[in-house]
């Protein structure tokens, strides 16, 4: 059956909740064991002193190291990108650390792409070095040939190239093929770089990244699987060999998903394909429509790349729709762009994403505001963009804000030449 099908009723039988319908929330810190000899086989199996013996799975010990709720919601998420297992967190970015520290070790290489998450950058540009690693930042359309150079040049060992595409907040989109060939071209018996993908741009029903190679794909479950804006949650999915370093560190880091969290989780999956089909029709006009106002400069969206560019090619090789994100650069610098932002209603002036709310922020001041103002200008986070995530609103209404919006732009325009006060009128 279809994932949209299986979102359902997937890993769990009514039948062990007094026939519930939908699985109940497990609020336990701990777990009783039938036996002691039960109790012994469950440790034996979290702890990896034995395989586990035909058909046999590890029951639950305490909630740190799983719980049914968490188990029901890794499951299901696994069937959108076909992994072998899943892992929640308690936030994008806890599921980002967690990777990133199991993987990248003192003395090796870390090779990123640019621009990813304002926090994923901090943490890879400021607090991976201080341990040690080494980290190399490429922009979107670096060849394969120069991140190799980049590679063999810095002196040091591979240990993963971690990617996020489209990017955030500009859109701009990475090869994972061409990524995953390169990882794979520096592996050996002794050695085994990783390729991860930050997916949260698009979430699992418009690309699954494991399809075109990657190892490990990381999302924010706060965005579009969580999608009311009601939960922080991460998710990492991926091979079973690397999925369990990764549930082993995260049970000694504590820094696991809540079981309210991952009932609520699961909730959402079960609307998660409507959601995002809704979300990418209503991107698409209110994209289209924004692009044609005089106010705005350029606009960057997947459904408006350059037939036969290679950005093309990449979009129609890894994603099934062009997603409801939408980066717009106005005419004008910040003291504009903020009249625009000050004057919309109906779009919420927050940043996250994703969500079934239309939210809009401004990247340069906001979620990447700790970037040195030099990376921001060459990455293409300037002061006149703006990041807008399209919701379920009806299209109409969202255009009709962001006009008012743009007329605001106008006006700011205008004031230094019109001495509106003097004729006495309030634009306030």
């Amino acid at each position: 059956m279809h994932p949209e099908s299986l979102m359902m009723s997937h890993s769990y039988a009514p039948s062990a909740a007094s026939q519930s319908v939908k699985p109940p929330v497990y609020h336990t810190s701990t777990f009783v064991f039938d036996t002691a000899e039960a109790g012994k086989a469950h440790f034996e199996l979290a702890y990896g002193l034995r395989e586990p013996n035909s058909g046999e799975e590890m029951g639950n010990i305490y909630s740190r190291l799983s719980n049914p709720n968490l188990q029901i919601t890794e499951n299901r998420l696994c069937l959108h990108d076909a992994a072998d297992d899943c892992a929640l967190f308690a936030s994008g970015m806890a599921a980002i650390t967690t990777v990133l520290l199991e993987f990248c070790k003192p003395g090796m290489l870390l090779l990123y792409s640019m621009p990813v998450y304002g926090g994923t950058d901090h943490f890879i540009a400021h607090v991976l070095p201080s341990m040690g690693v080494h980290v190399i930042g490429f922009e979107p359309g670096t060849t394969q040939e120069k991140m190799r150079r980049m590679i063999d040049e810095s002196g040091h060992e591979l240990a993963m190239i971690y990617v996020e595409t489209p990017a955030n907040p500009t859109n701009a989109l990475v090869d994972i093929e061409e990524c995953a060939q390169l990882v794979a071209s520096y592996r050996s018996d002794e050695h085994e770089p990783v390729l991860c993908v930050d997916n949260t741009y698009m979430g699992p029903v418009w690309c699954s990244p494991m399809q075109h190679g990657a190892d490990l794909v990381v999302y924010s479950a706060t965005k579009y699987i969580g999608g009311h804006s009601d939960l922080l949650a991460g998710a990492v999915l991926g091979k079973s060999e690397h999925m369990l370093r990764l549930k082993t560190l995260r049970t000694f880091m504590g820094n696991m998903c809540d079981p309210h969290t991952a009932w609520l989780l699961a909730r959402s999956l079960e609307t998660l394909g409507v959601r995002l089909q809704r979300q990418n029709e209503t991107a698409q006009v209110v994209a289209r429509w924004i692009r044609e106002q005089p106010e705005v400069e350029r606009v960057v969206y997947l459904g408006f790349l350059e037939e036969g560019s290679r950005d093309q090619q990449i979009f129609k090789k890894q994603y099934k729709a062009p997603g409801a994100m939408i980066a717009v650069y106005l005419k004008g610098g910040e003291k504009e762009t903020f009249s625009f932002l000050n004057t919309l209603k109906l779009i919420k002036l927050a940043v996250s994403l994703g969500s079934n709310e239309s939210l809009i922020q401004h990247p340069a001041s906001m979620t990447h505001a700790g970037l040195e103002p030099e990376k921001r200008e060459a990455i293409g986070i300037t002061s006149n963009l703006v990041r807008l995530s399209v919701g379920l609103e009806h299209p109409d209404d969202l255009i009709r804000d962001l006009a008012a919006g743009l007329a605001a732009m106008q006006l700011q325009r205008l004031a230094p030449i019109v001495d509106l006060d003097g004729m006495g009128m309030d634009f306030s």
